[in-house]
């Protein structure tokens, strides 16, 4: 017999599955949430900073006019390369006359005997060796310095603190208007006549002043006494009595 011949069937090789790689899982990160920080509130507001910025620049501006009015002032006052005085060759003096802006005017006169006088506040007979001491103080006023430009008001001249009337004896009448000291304190600034200004010395200022607060009365002047009056008794009626 013949042998049968056994046919192998070959095997089925085993697959082989491919094995995937696993992806990587990416986790997105979570956003970090952001804090709001709050904008802190201005102490002052912006109407506060512009009213101080106003009164800064108020002050500074005033300040400014000020240095600018002393500055104005000194510049146009020059001076005086000669001694000058204001009345130099108006002769004798008559009378002089002190009216303060406030207050009560003052008036000395030479009368006919060539004696000073008190004229006002009221007639009186003068101390001469005051009234020959200030008029010697009138004809020794020097100009210390001419103003040659500025605002009468710059010097205190549009209200003047005193006025003083000056008569000669030749018939010459002058004016001098007393302004205010100057910033040195060495002057006044006086306007003669209305119309030239300038600087003139302290000192024969006030001796002039002087005459005005405390006129020179030779005796101090004592109120009169007013006679009595009499009061009228009224008179009594008779009464005449029955004779029993």
């Amino acid at each position: 017999m013949a042998g049968k011949t056994q046919t192998s069937t070959p095997k089925a090789k085993p697959r082989r599955t491919a094995v995937k790689k696993a992806k990587p899982i990416v986790t997105e990160a979570a956003p970090v949430p952001t804090v709001s920080i709050r904008q802190r509130k201005p102490i002052f507001g912006a109407g506060t900073w512009l009213a101080v910025l106003l009164l800064v620049a108020l002050i500074g501006f005033t300040v400014y006019l000020n240095r600018e009015k002393e500055k104005t002032a000194l510049e146009t006052v020059t001076p005086a390369s000669e001694t000058t005085y204001i009345f130099a060759e108006d002769g004798s003096i008559s009378s002089i006359e002190i009216k303060p802006s406030d207050g009560e005017t003052v008036k000395v006169v030479r009368n006919a005997e060539n004696a000073w006088a008190i004229e006002m506040p009221f007639e009186a007979e003068a101390n001469q060796g005051l009234v020959e001491a200030a008029a010697a103080q009138v004809s020794a006023l020097q100009v210390i310095s001419p103003i040659n430009a500025g605002k009468p008001e710059i010097f205190g001249l549009d209200k003047p603190a005193y006025i003083i009337t000056i008569e000669f004896s030749g018939g010459k009448k002058h004016t001098l208007e007393v302004g205010d000291a100057t910033p040195t304190n060495s002057g006044y600034y006086v306007r003669v006549n209305k119309d030239k200004m300038l600087v003139t010395d302290l000192s024969g200022i006030d001796s002039l002043v002087q005459l005005g607060f405390f006129p020179p009365y030779l005796n101090t002047p004592t109120p009169t006494a007013l006679p009595p009056t009499l009061t009228p008794v009224p008179a009594t009626e008779a009464v005449s009595t029955p004779v029993p």
